[in-house]
């Protein structure tokens, strides 16, 4: 069985207040990050939705995510969304930041294709598209992957397996159906499951990133699968949902979770039980090397060609691999032994 177990990167001190964000900050010397990086540019951060933790982590100043970057590298930021995690809620912030005339734009898109017109047109005008989180690949400038998207998928149903005895029916409780991010790593998940011939996938569910409907399905799972030993949530709302439904006698202990959540989210459930160990990388680490790399190709400091590599700031130097993608790093699992050591 694979182990996915690595040393935590640079981790957020905090989590802040969801909400938009604008920011403009004097220009910053070039000692901090080289006289090839312009000041003044408009860069906009456009989140799934507002009012999601995981995306407040990512973006926020005081979490150290992008807007934070903006703020070192001098630059006119501001953090905007819907507050639904559709294309539908996003699309309209997207032409309006474009109309107000930016630079670049860092995007957690909500459909692969949906949000593709805007950005296509956006980018014949010279705007940067950086997409963080979840891909629309065929309408960017560049991606900034969390994980490798192979490891998350394959990782996630080790440790499920791990805690069910390499036996028995398990669901996914996803995010919303057309999440590039979310139906690659369950792509994953589903070949890793070939090499668990006694562990079978009922079903793959969709709880939008939405608490009530991520709780609604879960409770659905227990519902029509009575003999479920185990459940995968890649989205951080949707394990903690399921962690609240399964915070009971009837089912702690008896069905694992695990999927990809916040340590300060899922503390209470590691200590009490309910989980045992689960996933994750620093959103506030790739929030801020979504904007610096979205602010080096602004400035025409590096191209978004395979072997270019450009500067992360406190995170270092990276590179640019095959598809126009920058891996930020390894997921990180942690457990009752590591939680209490993270605060985001």
């Amino acid at each position: 069985m694979k182990q996915y177990l690595k040393r935590p990167g640079v981790w957020a001190a905090s989590v802040a207040v969801a909400a938009t964000t604008a920011l403009a900050v004097a220009p910053l010397t070039s000692a901090s990050a080289g006289s090839t990086y312009k000041t003044g540019l408009k860069v906009f951060v456009i989140p799934k939705n507002l009012g999601n933790s995981y995306f407040t982590t990512s973006d926020s100043v005081k979490s150290g995510g992008a807007l934070a970057a903006l703020k070192t590298l001098g630059e006119v930021g501001a953090e905007t969304s819907g507050t639904a995690a559709t294309p539908a809620s996003q699309l309209p912030i997207i032409q309006a930041d474009i109309s107000k005339g930016a630079n670049a734009l860092l995007i957690s898109a909500t459909d692969p294709t949906a949000l593709c017109p805007t950005l296509k047109q956006a980018m014949k005008k010279g705007v940067v598209v950086v997409t963080y989180d979840s891909d629309a690949p065929t309408c960017r400038s560049l991606f900034i992957n969390q994980a490798s998207t192979e490891a998350i998928g394959e990782s996630e149903v080790s440790l499920l397996a791990s805690e069910i005895g390499d036996s028995g029916q398990i669901a996914i409780v996803s995010a919303e159906a057309s999440a590039t991010n979310q139906n690659a790593w369950i792509g994953y998940m589903k070949l890793e499951l070939k090499k668990f011939p006694k562990m079978s996938l009922a079903t793959v569910v969709y709880g939008n990133d939405d608490p009530t409907t991520a709780t609604q399905v879960t409770q659905g799972l227990l519902s029509q699968y009575p003999n479920l030993k185990g459940i995968i949530s890649p989205t951080t709302v949707g394990i903690l949902a399921a962690a609240q439904v399964l915070d009971t006698a009837q089912y702690r202990g008896k069905i694992a979770l695990t999927g990809l959540g916040t340590p300060d989210a899922m503390k209470k459930y590691v200590e009490d039980g309910t989980v045992k160990a689960f996933e994750l990388w620093n959103p506030a680490n790739l929030g801020y090397l979504a904007a610096y790399a979205a602010v080096g190709l602004a400035s025409h400091a590096f191209t978004a060609k395979a072997g270019a590599s450009f500067n992360g700031g406190k995170l270092g130097t990276f590179k640019v691999g095959a598809d126009k993608t920058v891996l930020l790093g390894p997921p990180y699992v942690f457990n009752k032994a590591n939680i209490n050591k993270f605060n985001f």
